[in-house]
């Protein structure tokens, strides 16, 4: 779990936002028990409220789901969707305007998949070869 949080947005977003990254990166899979409102409140130092809220946001998003007297769980399915909507999201934000830009610029698909290529290959160094 990330142990702090920034000021980046509403607490509650935050939390829901970190639990979601888990979801999507298989940190806590389908069927898996998440942490408990207390539990959330306890670690983030945060109103039980405030927790309670971001369960309730995955819920409402079909990510979580509660068994009575259980607690929360991964809901089947869940991280394939988030992936999904996740990729929507990311063709949205960078690829379709890094393809405009790169248009405006005449740089053709081989030039625009080497420097693609190049980013990779210097992340996967700064990363000690994970990308």
């Amino acid at each position: 779990m990330m142990s702090l949080l920034d000021d980046g947005g509403p607490i509650f977003a935050q939390i829901a936002a970190e639990l979601a990254n888990q979801i999507a990166d298989g940190t806590v899979g389908e069927g898996e028990r998440v942490a408990s409102t207390n539990e959330l409140a306890a670690f983030y130092r945060v109103n039980p409220a405030t927790a309670a809220r971001s369960l309730t946001v995955l819920s409402e998003e079909g990510l979580v789901e509660k068994r009575r007297g259980v607690g929360m769980f991964v809901a089947k399915g869940a991280r394939d969707r988030l992936v999904r909507a996740r990729r929507r999201r990311f063709a949205d934000r960078y690829v379709r305007p890094m393809v405009v830009e790169a248009g405006r610029l005449g740089i053709g698909l081989e030039e625009l998949l080497r420097l693609v290529r190049e980013e990779l290959d210097s992340a996967e160094v700064t990363a000690g070869g994970r990308a």
